[in-house]
Formats: C-alpha cells, structure tokens, sequence
C-alpha cells in the first residue's frame, strides 16, 4: 500500500541519508514530495523550498535537526499526517509531545530501516 510521504530536509547529494530515503521509497512505489533547502531533483521528486499545501500525507520523515524543525511546527501539524517519524539525528520531543497531542503518531525510528523490513 502506496503511503504518501514528505522527506522534510531532502538532499540532491547521494551521500545524504534523505536523498537514499527518497530513492528507496519511490523504489518501493510510495508517493513523495520533498522540502529541502535547495531546489533539485531526487529520482522523480522535486525538491521545494517552500511550504505547498500538499494533501492526504500519511507520512512526514524528518531529516533536520530539532532546532531547524522549529520553523516547521505549524505548518507539518497543518498537513495532518497519520505519523512523523523522527529519523536518528532528527530526534525532537518538544515536536513529539506537539504531534502526539495533534493526533498524529510521532515515531522515533529510520525510514531506511522500515523500508529493509518491509514495515514502512
């Protein structure tokens, strides 16, 4: 089952553990949109600096650190994604605490590793 998902913090540079998650959920057949802080492209997902309207995410995969996700807690909320998963680095639990109480099922976990286990 497809499960749109928005890789915040996305990279055009293939050493980068959010360009990889980009690659491998396309590979597996999953939707993505991307936000980074330069414009570029990943497999067939453009990269945005802005802040779109996106609808129906089911998940949002954060690759920015807790202070850069600051700037971002209103408008991921505003999207309401099933769950946000907090990728290693990423960890936040001010945003945790924020989701949680929004309804949405905040994960601390790597994209990469549910992907290998099929339990994305």
């Amino acid at each position: 089952m497809s499960k749109k998902t928005l890789v915040l913090g996305a990279s055009i540079n293939p050493e980068r553990t959010s360009f990889q998650a980009i690659e491998r959920l396309r590979k597996k057949g999953h939707e993505v949109v991307a936000i980074g802080l330069k414009t570029g492209e990943v497999a067939d997902v453009k990269i945005q600096t802005d802040r779109p309207d996106f609808e129906k995410i089911d998940t949002v995969t954060l690759y920015l650190n807790a202070d850069r996700q600051r700037d971002y807690y209103d408008y991921l909320l505003s999207l309401h994604p099933k769950r946000i998963i907090f990728n290693p680095g990423a960890e936040n639990m001010e945003l945790y605490r924020l989701a949680k109480a929004a309804g949405i099922q905040p994960d601390i976990a790597c994209t990469l590793v549910l992907l290998s286990l099929d339990d994305y």
